[in-house]
Order: C-alpha cells, then sequence, then structure tokens
C-alpha cells in the first residue's frame, strides 16, 4: 500500500532531450487510475482510485482470510488425526479419559484462540505499553494547546450541524460513535483503521443523500466539517504512527532532497525567471505553502496548502511566459520547490492525507489533481539521476558527492538592475570554482605520478632480481700475483718470451 510508481512511471523516453525543450513530461492519462473508470489514480493505492483501490484489497483480504480458514481447518484435520491415532495405539497408557479429553478441550480452546487472531485486532494493554506510552507523550503545553483547538472545532461543528436540524444529531451521534470505535481499536493497524475511517465516510455520505434528503452541494460542506471534526480528535494517534515506516521514508526523501541541493531550474526546464520580483515572490509564496502544510491536522488543511502552492507556481510561469502553463510546464517547476522547499515530513504528510482524507477530493477535482502531481514529484526524485538531468554519469557523482558543484552564470546573463556587488560575487565563486577543480586535477595528477614512481621502483627492482636469478654471480677465488717478465722463475713458463730487438737495414 505503499508509493508504487506503476501508474506515475515517468517514461525515460520523454526525459531525454528530443529537441531544444528537454520536459519532464507526464501524460494527463497516466495520472488517472489504471483501471480506466475515470477518477485520479494515486501511488500509495498501487496506481488505483479510492474506489477501484478499495474493491481490490477487499478482493485481497477476503482471498487471505479464505487462506487462513483453510490453514486453520487443514490443522484441525490433522489434529483430530493424530488424536485418534494416538487412541488407537496408546489405551493402555495410565493418562485416564477425562484428563485426555481435558487436555484435547485446553488444545482447541488455544487453536481457536490463535486462528482468531488472523481475523481480529490484538487486546494488548499491558503496562509495559502504557509506559512506553507515558514516556512518548507530549509536553503539558502541546497538550493544552491540542486541547484548545479541539474543543474550537467541536463547538464549531455543533453550530454546523445546528443548520441541518434533525440530519445534524444524527451526524453528531455517528461521528461520536466512530471516535468511540477508534478508540477501542488503537491496536488494528494504521491501514485497517484507514479503511474504517473510508467505510465511514462512504456510509455518513450515502446516508446524507438517501436517508436525510441533503442537496449535494451541502453534503460536500458537510463531510468536510465532518472531517474536520473527527480529523483533529485522530490527528495524534494517525499522523506518523510508531507501527508504521513513515518516519524513516522522511529522513530517506530529506537526506535526498540535500543531496540534490544543486540542481538547478535551467537543468529541469523550468519556466520560471526568478529575476522578475512579482514571480520570486510567488515563489517565495509557494515554499511557504508546501512547508505550512505540516502544521495543518486536517487532510483538507493539508490539501488546500497544496492547491495553493500549485496556483502560485501557475501564476509564476504565467508572469514569466506572458501567456497561461501548461501541465509541462507545471511538473518541473512543482519539483523545484519541492527541492528548493524540502517540506518538512512529507511522506507522512501524503500518508496521511491518502489514508484519512474523503476520498472524494482525492478521485476529482483540482484537490485531487494537485495532489497527484505532488506524488508524481516526490516519485520523480527519488528516482533522479543523471539521464533525467541530460547530465554524464561522472558531472551527476561528481555533484552528488559535493566534489564540485554546477557553474554559476556568467556576469553578462544578469540583468541591468543587479548591483556590482552581487556580479562580483558569482565572479569569485566562479573563479573558485574554476581554482577547485585544477587543485583537483593537480592532486589527481600528483597521486598518478606518485603511483607511476612506485610502480616503475618496483618494475625496475623485479627485473633486476629476475636477472640475478637466472644469471647468478660467481666469486672466483684470488689469484696469486704474477712474476717480472724478466725474472727468472720457472712457475711462469707459460708466459710469452721477451721481446727482442731487431735490426732493420736502412
Amino acid at each position: 500500500m505503499f508509493l508504487s510508481l506503476t501508474i506515475f512511471s515517468l517514461n525515460r523516453k520523454k526525459m531525454n532531450l528530443k529537441s531544444e525543450r528537454r520536459g519532464i513530461h507526464v501524460d494527463q492519462s497516466e495520472l488517472l487510475c489504471k483501471k480506466g473508470c475515470g477518477y485520479y489514480g494515486n501511488p500509495a493505492w498501487q496506481g488505483f482510485c479510492s474506489k477501484c483501490w478499495r474493491e481490490e484489497y477487499h478482493k485481497a483480504r477476503q482471498k487471505q482470510i479464505q487462506e487462513d480458514w483453510e490453514l486453520a481447518e487443514r490443522l484441525q484435520r490433522e489434529e483430530e488425526e493424530a488424536y485418534a491415532s494416538s487412541q488407537s495405539t496408546q489405551g493402555a497408557q495410565s493418562l485416564t479419559f477425562s484428563k485426555f479429553e481435558e487436555k484435547k478441550t485446553n488444545e482447541k480452546t488455544r487453536k481457536v484462540t490463535t486462528v482468531k487472531k488472523f481475523f481480529t485486532a490484538s487486546s494488548r494493554t499491558g503496562a509495559k505499553k502504557a509506559e512506553i506510552q507515558e514516556a512518548k507523550a507530549p509536553s503539558p503545553s502541546i497538550n493544552r494547546q491540542a486541547s484548545i483547538e479541539t474543543d474550537r472545532v467541536s463547538k464549531e461543528f455543533i453550530e454546523f450541524l445546528k443548520t441541518y436540524h434533525k440530519p445534524g444529531q444524527d451526524i453528531y451521534k455517528q461521528c461520536k460513535l466512530f471516535l468511540d470505535t477508534m478508540n477501542h481499536k488503537r491496536d488494528l493497524s494504521i491501514e485497517e483503521q484507514s479503511e474504517c475511517a473510508q467505510d465511514f465516510y462512504q456510509n455518513v455520505a450515502e446516508k446524507l443523500q438517501t436517508r436525510w434528503k441533503v442537496p449535494p452541494e451541502k453534503v460536500e460542506k458537510a463531510m468536510d466539517q465532518i472531517e474536520k471534526y473527527i480529523m483533529t480528535r485522530q490527528y495524534k494517534y494517525v499522523f506518523c504512527p510508531e507501527t508504521t515506516d513513515d518516519e524513516k521514508k522522511d529522513l530517506a526523501v530529506q537526506k535526498r532532497i540535500r543531496a540534490l541541493h544543486w540542481v538547478t531550474p535551467q537543468m529541469l526546464c523550468v519556466p520560471v525567471n526568478e529575476e522578475i520580483p512579482e514571480v520570486s515572490d510567488m515563489v517565495v509564496k509557494a515554499i511557504t505553502d508546501i512547508i505550512e502544510m505540516d502544521s495543518k491536522r486536517v487532510p483538507r488543511d493539508k490539501l488546500a496548502c497544496i492547491t495553493k502552492c500549485s496556483k502560485h507556481i501557475f501564476n509564476a510561469i504565467k508572469i514569466t511566459k506572458n501567456e497561461p502553463a501548461s501541465a509541462d510546464d507545471f511538473l518541473p517547476t512543482l519539483i523545484y520547490i519541492v527541492l528548493k522547499g524540502n517540506p518538512p515530513r512529507l511522506q507522512s504528510n501524503i500518508q496521511y492525507i491518502t489514508r484519512f482524507c474523503n476520498p472524494s477530493r482525492l478521485m476529482t477535482g483540482e484537490d485531487g489533481y494537485y495532489f497527484t502531481n505532488l506524488c508524481c514529484a516526490v516519485a520523480f526524485i527519488e528516482k533522479l539521476d543523471a539521464q533525467s538531468l541530460n547530465l554524464s554519469q561522472e558531472d551527476f557523482d561528481r555533484f552528488m558527492t559535493g566534489q564540485t558543484s554546477p557553474k554559476k552564470q556568467e556576469s553578462d546573463s544578469f540583468s541591468p538592475d543587479v548591483c556590482l556587488g552581487v556580479k562580483q560575487m558569482y565572479k569569485n565563486l566562479d573563479l573558485l570554482s574554476q581554482l577547485n577543480e585544477r587543485q583537483e586535477r593537480i592532486v589527481n595528477e600528483a597521486k598518478k605520478l606518485e603511483k607511476d614512481l612506485i610502480d616503475w621502483t618496483d618494475g625496475i627492482t623485479k627485473e633486476v632480481q629476475d636477472i640475478v636469478e637466472k644469471y647468478p654471480l660467481e666469486i672466483k677465488p684470488k689469484n696469486q700475483a704474477l712474476a717480472a717478465i724478466d725474472s727468472e722463475n720457472v712457475e711462469n713458463d707459460k708466459l710469452p718470451p721477451p721481446l727482442q730487438p731487431q735490426v732493420y737495414a736502412g
């Protein structure tokens, strides 16, 4: 049930540079439910919309339940066969029939309890768990603040329901019953709690339309207030629970975004010129909105932050290009905003919205469209590589490891309004970057030269050793001193005779 890029996979071929504009492109059809129902899909639902996902989830769940029952029945048959066999072969044992029956009953009770655990939630409420919850409980000031907000939301909800008269009373009773039920199901997995919430939304919406005959426009407002009321109370229990790996995913995404701090708008083909003051303000507001999402407690309010962020992005593109923005312009800019803002607990917020938001908001409308694009942007960031940015793998690795960074824009590309100090700063940064690259080359060449010298020395030494081994040096004993040529030493008879003078006739 976690992020899957089945429907949101960014086609590599479409990311490559086919023309002057590369573009990060996702067809609108790829944002829809892969079952073809026409609603928006979601990576947390494996590319399905909430309705189709619930159908697939129920099928898988029923299949698992059936398999568990078959397993339990098989184990029961094996136990009965073993019992019958033991009765026929061990009848003479001292164990009485009554004691055996008692033992068999206990075994059956234990097995039934084990089987029930497949289908019912555990009711562990030990002292150890209470101590852990107490140790991790928020500070009193935070509790007081949460209590004040809860009381305020409750009063607003009651005042809102007064306008519905009799249906309002029934709605309030249904909400209180749901909250009581959820309080008794704390041990359920977060997926099962999400399923309970989605069932509750669906049942209340059907009752508003069929039993109480509430107009469609009022049904939507009522569902928004219901979601606000119950999720304000349930927020601290279901947002980023300890039983999930949401926090681990948050840290992984934050680390990934920090590693991609060097990505420039030009690499993503972002059609936004931040040198225009109005555009720069829009970018700042978009970043503020996407960061503010984490401070909201209601899924609808978090969605509203995403929608406001997206509208600021569209306005920034429109001002820059002096024409309406397209979907191909929006997604790269949204990716750039996420990289620049690095929103806190991004995955936890996405999962929280997916699990507990009114499903009708995620399936249709602008909120669902912008949320789907945000999920797509996060998926792109997680899988971003050198090919996505039209970089060589060597440059991409150097940027990721922090060895160097992309060159800053040249001074002649600045607008005339930019002060000389900013221009000089970028020139100095470029110079430092070039010096850093030259230093890295010198260090690399020096290391290479050192290695070559070591290899050459080792090679010469080896050659000398090979020659010595092949032609060993033999040292002969020292010879006696040679006698003079004219001496009468008879031992020197091997020497040539002395030279005689010869006379030549003139």
